[in-house]
């Protein structure tokens, strides 16, 4: 009988990493590669000083915050590299915990091959706690 391996997404918009639970008694093991993160900058470290000028010469404000906008694509990158790594059949069953905005994003982000793979969602951010905490964060969800 094959194995199911179950795969922990940590995330929150400048920091995620992937846990991989092999099966019951066996512990969260950190996956290498699978770790990614971008410094946290506030809007006003990526805007210009000045609002633009639209076609009537007027002030334009961005339709999005930068700072979001930055998250977001960072939140598409790690759901383009999990599309990647379901489709070789690296792992059977995700569980993702999230920072609300981040889980968000990720839902609008994740492809139905890896949305089908969801056995559970936390809207928390757990990206900070060390890894033999986490186990009381998903006990219900998996038998670490």
């Amino acid at each position: 009988m094959k194995k199911t391996v179950t795969w922990i997404l940590l995330a929150d918009g400048t920091q995620a990493r992937v846990l991989e639970h092999a099966g019951p008694g066996k512990g969260l093991a950190s996956i290498k590669g699978l770790e990614w993160s971008i410094p946290p900058l506030q809007s006003k470290e990526i805007d210009t000083d000045r609002s633009g000028r639209g076609p009537t010469g007027g002030a334009m404000e961005p339709r999005t915050d930068p700072a979001q906008h930055r998250e977001a694509e960072f939140i598409r990158a790690i759901a383009g590299a999990l599309d990647e790594q379901a489709k070789a059949g690296t792992f059977n069953r995700l569980v993702i915990a999230a920072a609300p905005i981040a889980l968000g994003n990720l839902r609008k982000a994740l492809s139905e091959h890896v949305k089908k793979t969801v056995v559970a969602e936390l809207d928390k951010d757990l990206t900070n706690l060390p890894t033999p905490q986490l186990t009381r964060h998903l006990d219900g969800i998996i038998a670490v």
